[in-house]
């Protein structure tokens, strides 16, 4: 199924939305973004904690840029990543269309049905 712009919506989600969570599905990918909710980071002190390669690690980030959750920027040499929330708001702003609906009570749905001991 495609939106009126031709982008391709599943299920209610745009492939940008998918791509915003298939990012964060990984936990390496959510603990570079928390490392970036500090401050903005050379691509060599984001890999710094990792034991993975660069290489590995630039993959990482790739992935996070193209889900537009965070902005990389050359200077001079060296390659400079910054978080950007806007894509996370997106996020955000679909989970909480489910917070219409009240948590589970599990003690009254105990009480209904009776203790069986």
């Amino acid at each position: 199924m495609t939106d009126g712009a031709g982008r391709c919506i599943a299920g209610g989600m745009s492939d940008a939305l998918s791509s915003v969570f298939a990012a964060l599905a990984d936990p390496t990918r959510r603990a570079i973004l928390a490392m970036l909710l500090e401050d903005d980071m050379a691509v060599t002190d984001v890999a710094a904690p990792f034991p993975v390669s660069l290489a590995a690690v630039s993959k990482h980030l790739g992935v996070l840029a193209r889900a537009g959750l965070i902005q990389q920027e050359r200077r001079g040499r060296v390659v400079w990543c910054k978080l950007d929330p806007d894509a996370m708001r997106g996020a955000s702003a679909w989970m909480q269309g489910f917070g219409q609906f009240d948590d589970l009570d599990l003690d009254a749905l105990e009480a209904l049905l009776g203790d069986p001991t």
